[in-house]
């Protein structure tokens, strides 16, 4: 009898799998497409929502706006880490989800500034911050509900559906603008085009809250609170006991803050770089983006199941170390193959907004003196495509098995908690802030390939201290922890 209900439970348990994968996927993903639509769009809402008349302060205004969604992102993580740790894990993510929901629909409703003056971009702001901090504690929820449901051998490989998650958001939103562009004119998408991808949120949310509703409590976590193991002072446990916290800062400065910035580097700065200093044409740029992260989407999982056989740790020091080497050459040669042979950039304070101004410049052959770059006609999209989808190959060796990797680096008890405060650090503050720090280090040194010593930079010290410090954790089993080895995780959504 009793094997024949152990046999029933594991097909109950194999049966319900990917859904829990699905519902914990397609709601982070919806939160990544609404996190990232923002950063999308910089182009056009910069001119929505600052004072019209100097573009560069538009422009340096609404990458500060965007940069306040990562600086609230490790908040997110100590607020819903400590709730998913007390009360469970499911609440935590399902409020993380609607939060998140309402947020990017009202940007999609907020009156610009030319009708609202400055009420515009303070609310964008605190629209903005909420987010953030939704952000903050969706991730880890994801992350630690799907590993706390799958085998211990295939951990890397059932996780990194969540990784791709945060690709497969930016390749949407890119997708929704560049078709929401393509059925009307340029004008009436710069009119109220654009808010269609806002008001998109409110179907995808409802979707995937429905999803979740149904979900029922991981099983680890079920496991830990019914036999009283769970921590009342999930937050003291993980930041004051210094074994754990131990474990958050060598995660921290050893494999997440490198992955934060081969993530944003090659796949916001890449987009950043064709549009504003390459001058490619911004739907061409969008384009170019969209193919490269699509074609390399299925990677997450083929170095997610590698992780599995080989080590979370060989792979992620790898792409730290080749995003060193490669960074410089890969972005030369995108200039080149943007057809725009710009050579310098010049900066300057403006006089009477201080704002930093970064324009593009070439050489005329007439008179061999240094002119505003025109935009790129020429570009070689192929080769973009290429040089774009080499960049996000390191982002899928590093970031395909993170999320594993930090799940077994903690105890289960405070694991929401531990996992998510050096991830929003790392890709939060480490990897948000890239667009801003490029673009100032381009405009404050003439070099156009200056933006690119931050994130070679932050790559170089990690890899080094991974290198020496970081432990491989690939053979962590997680269910021994609570006293139920070989345990079959019962299923996780309602019938």
């Amino acid at each position: 009898m009793a094997s024949s209900l152990t046999s029933r439970s594991g097909a109950e348990a194999a049966s319900s799998l990917p859904r829990v994968i699905l519902g914990s996927s397609l709601g982070t993903m919806i939160e990544w497409y609404d996190f990232y639509i923002f950063g999308s769009l910089t182009t056009v809402l910069s001119q929505k929502f600052y004072p019209t008349g100097n573009d560069t302060f538009a422009l340096i205004a609404y990458l500060a706006t965007f940069a306040v969604g990562f600086l609230v992102r490790p908040f997110g993580a100590l607020f819903f880490g400590r709730l998913g740790d007390l009360v469970g894990r499911r609440i935590a993510f399902i409020l993380t989800l609607s939060i998140m929901g309402v947020s990017t629909a009202s940007i999609g409703l907020l009156p610009t500034y030319h009708v609202a003056g400055w009420f515009s971009p303070i609310a964008l702001i605190l629209i903005r911050v909420l987010q953030g901090l939704a952000l903050g504690g969706e991730y880890g929820g994801a992350a630690v509900f799907v590993a706390e449901h799958v085998p211990d051998n295939r951990r890397g490989f059932y996780t990194s559906f969540i990784q791709i998650t945060a690709t497969l958001g930016l390749f949407v939103s890119l997708a929704v603008i560049v078709a929401t562009q393509q059925s009307m004119t340029p004008a009436a998408f710069q009119d109220w085009g654009w808010r269609l991808p806002f008001l998109l949120s409110i179907v995808l949310v409802t979707i995937s809250l429905y999803i979740r509703l149904k979900m029922k409590e991981s099983p680890i976590f079920a496991q830990i609170k019914g036999s009283g193991m769970s921590s009342a002072k999930p937050l003291t446990e993980a930041f004051t006991k210094w074994p754990n916290l131990k474990r958050v800062l060598i995660s921290l400065v050893g494999a997440t803050m490198g992955q934060g910035v081969v993530w944003y580097t090659g796949q916001f700065y890449a987009l950043f770089y064709l549009q504003t200093v390459l001058k490619v044409n911004p739907k061409m740029a969008n384009i170019v983006v969209a193919i490269a992260l699509l074609l390399s989407m299925p990677f997450f999982t083929a170095f997610g199941a590698l992780s599995d056989r080989i080590g979370r740790k060989k792979l992620m020091m790898a792409a730290l170390l080749l995003s060193v080497f490669c960074y410089i050459p890969i972005y030369k040669a995108m200039q080149q193959a943007a057809g725009n042979n710009v050579v310098s950039v010049s900066s300057a304070k403006d006089k009477i907004t201080g704002a930093i101004k970064l324009t593009p410049q070439t050489l005329d052959a007439a008179t061999g003196k240094l002119v505003a770059a025109k935009e790129a006609v020429n570009a070689n999209q192929p080769m973009l495509v290429l040089l774009i989808w080499i960049q996000v190959i390191f982002v899928c060796m590093v970031y395909g098995p993170i999320a594993a990797y930090l799940v077994e680096a903690f105890p289960a008890k405070v694991r929401y908690t531990s996992v998510s405060l050096p991830y929003h650090i790392g890709n939060g503050v480490f990897g948000g802030l890239l667009p801003l720090i490029g673009l100032g280090l381009c405009a404050s040194t003439g070099n156009i390939f200056a933006g690119l010593y931050y994130p070679i930079g932050v790559a170089a010290v990690c890899f080094v201290f991974g290198t020496i410090f970081l432990k491989e954790t690939h053979g962590t089993l997680i269910w021994d922890e609570v006293g139920k080895p070989g345990a079959v995780p019962e299923p996780a959504v309602a019938d």
